[in-house]
């Protein structure tokens, strides 16, 4: 009986080891970003106003591959920033739409970005920029050159822009070398006073905290679309937080 009683409770044991187990492979990652890369001090004018005047909130963000997801594109960060953008601003019409910029230098986007901007009416322009001049070694100073064009470019057109800077991946480290484009990316923000959103930095956190294991060069679907949608969510928190724009008091008037 004893015997019997025992191997109940062992297989009772290793039945609730297993769910736990299972649960934890299924729980999605906490994706946590820390605060000092959650919002910026440089402003975003025209999308306080655009939301404070007219309710509407119109996005073009300015990508490249990595801002896509081939035959998922509801699931690639760009749907779900406006996704969580309509959760957090629920009384406001928000837009996000995608140029896809791919195998472009920030040169070449930058010369483009005139007459994009005469069929398109964004109130924010995300421009997503850095992989493809590290991948090609353009030189640092012209692509700093580049980058103060562009940002020129699209103030003068009067939109917002938001920085976004090269996806973190581990493997690629030893094939590029990210830091003179981080660090160009970072002196025109500064410069032009404009919020660079961190993707490097936020994704090489996830890696090292667990969320992500970036390491792998063929990462499945599931893991990708985790990723953006981690991305969407920290990317419409800050531009949230950084145009200081009271949830609160949406939802209210919503």
């Amino acid at each position: 009986m004893r015997s019997s009683s025992g191997a109940i409770l062992g297989l009772t044991l290793l039945a609730g080891f297993t769910m736990a187990a299972a649960c934890a492979e299924e729980a999605p990652p906490a994706c946590q970003v820390p605060a000092s890369l959650q919002s910026s001090d440089s402003p975003l004018p025209r999308v306080t106003q655009a939301v404070k005047d007219a309710h509407a909130l119109n996005i073009l963000v300015a990508g490249s591959r990595s801002s896509t997801i081939p035959s998922a594109e509801s699931n690639a960060y760009p749907a779900r920033l406006q996704a969580y953008l309509k959760e957090g601003l629920p009384s406001v019409t928000v837009n996000v739409s995608v140029e896809l910029q791919i195998k472009k230098t920030a040169a070449e986007v930058a010369a483009g970005f005139a007459k994009l901007l005469e069929n398109k009416k964004p109130t924010l322009v995300i421009w997503q920029t850095g992989t493809v001049d590290a991948m090609r070694s353009v030189d640092p100073d012209e692509f700093r050159a580049a980058i103060d064009q562009g940002v020129a470019a699209l103030q003068k057109a009067g939109t917002d822009v938001i920085l976004m800077n090269l996806q973190y991946s581990p493997r690629t480290e030893s094939v590029i070398s990210p830091p003179p484009y981080l660090d160009n990316l970072r002196v025109v923000a500064q410069q032009y006073d404009v919020p660079l959103f961190d993707r490097f930095a936020i994704m090489q956190q996830w890696n090292d905290s667990g969320d992500f294991d970036l390491f792998s060069a063929s990462p499945g679907l599931n893991l990708v679309k985790r990723v953006h949608d981690c991305l969407g969510r920290a990317l419409s928190k800050f531009v949230i937080d950084t145009a200081h724009l009271d949830t609160a008091k949406q939802n209210r008037q919503n």
